[in-house]
């Protein structure tokens, strides 16, 4: 009899976990998804498909024929209620219940609730229902307030501001972008929305919202009031961990896992994408990463160390991180490291800025980059992080003419 992997969660990562798994051999292979849409990809729902540049054919993960022919089952609109660790089950919100040799949880993260809840119009950004549903609603000319000044929101306002609406971005913190980029590019970043025509207000919070769709009030902290028809909300999101409460796993912002992925609490269990809270080689800490190429990467991982039990792998991670901004991009590879120095290149003062920061470990040795517009420095800065090469010999690199 096949060995029965169970992926629950049907996004990249559990559908990247089962194609891996597919090329690694002939396990029965089933796919549990919440969500009753076919499989899809995430990212161009706050970017391309919001925007309406990209039709929902564009965003398909995996095809229904693509799946029948490589025995792969999918169990979708239904959720995991409970899991079993002893007798290796997992319970559906249906009343249904499938056996497992092996389980994958894949179940991501879902945005974090909106603490104002007026009768209408305050729209959430993680499925693509949500980015159907918003869609609808970017009227040209219409008012947009968006709460929240990182990756999502900032991608929400530029999607908005192509569909012609009125777009103001609201965040408590003075430079949003600043924990990510570093002060001087998350200043530029947060410069973005004005070049663009949009209104911004940083260092303030919201107070409430109140209306209907089409007609609401955003209440700021300072008293000002602001006028949407719709708002939206991207306020960070939550792993999706809360059915797993009575399974035995290790469940601490996500699901705690060694460093071959393999889930702490239960043999013959391994988490992957959003979900997986796992040791970084490098950080000597635990860490959780809510991005696509973490979680196709992981899929790989996983398939090959379920595949291959007596010659498992640990994870490397690529620590790769990109984000859409207008007509701007943010690339971000590998992680800064306590006791470093940073290094700011290129041109701050262009329309269309290019820059890059270089971090640096305390041995001197480039450990992450934050770049800005600059897909050659960005191409550089992977290699040279990969090589182990000093921040001094990156940085002499990029200051070079040659390097546009």
């Amino acid at each position: 009899m096949p060995h029965k992997v169970v992926v629950v969660g049907s996004s990249v990562a559990g559908i990247r976990t089962a194609q891996a798994l597919r090329a690694e051999g002939d396990a029965a292979i089933t796919v549990i998804g919440e969500e009753k849409d076919w499989p899809y990809d995430r990212p161009p729902l706050s970017k391309q498909l919001l925007a309406g540049t990209w039709d929902r054919d564009r965003i398909a993960l995996l095809a229904e024929e693509e799946a029948a022919s490589a025995g792969i089952t999918l169990r979708l609109g239904v959720a995991a209620t409970g899991l079993d660790t002893a007798a290796r089950r997992v319970r559906l919100a249906d009343g249904a219940e499938v056996d497992y040799d092996t389980l994958v949880l894949a179940t991501g993260v879902a945005a974090r609730p909106s603490p104002w809840r007026p009768e209408s119009g305050v729209h959430l950004l993680r499925t693509l229902g949500d980015s159907t549903e918003l869609r609808r609603n970017l009227v040209p000319g219409s008012p947009v307030v968006v709460v929240g000044g990182g990756f999502i929101g900032a991608e929400a306002a530029a999607a908005a501001h192509s569909a012609g609406c009125e777009v103001t971005v609201v965040d408590p913190v003075p430079i949003p972008m600043a924990r990510i980029a570093g002060p001087v590019l998350g200043e530029l970043l947060s410069q973005v929305h004005a070049r663009h025509g949009v209104r911004t207000r940083f260092g303030v919070g919201v107070r409430s919202v109140t209306g209907t769709q089409g007609d609401l009030t955003v209440t700021l902290d300072d008293g000002t009031r602001l006028r949407a028809a719709t708002v939206v909300v991207g306020i960070g999101a939550q792993p999706n961990v809360e059915w797993l409460t009575d399974s035995g796993l290790t469940v601490d912002d996500g699901v705690v896992c060694d460093e071959y992925l393999a889930a702490v609490g239960a043999p013959g269990v391994y988490a992957v994408g959003d979900v997986a809270r796992w040791p970084h080689p490098h950080l000597g800490t635990l860490v959780r990463f809510e991005h696509w190429t973490n979680a196709a990467d992981q899929a790989r991982c996983a398939a090959h160390n379920i595949a291959h039990p007596d010659a498992r792998v640990p994870y490397q991670p690529s620590d790769y991180v990109w984000s859409d901004q207008y007509d701007w991009k943010l690339q971000i590879v590998g992680r800064p490291q306590a006791g470093g120095t940073e290094t700011l290149l290129g041109d701050l003062e262009s329309e269309r800025p290019r820059a890059a920061l270089l971090h640096a470990d305390a041995e001197g040795r480039l450990c992450a980059a934050v770049v800005l517009n600059w897909p050659k420095a960005l191409l550089q800065c992977r290699r040279m992080i990969t090589a182990g090469a000093e921040a001094v010999e990156v940085r002499n690199l990029l200051s070079t003419p040659s390097q546009p």
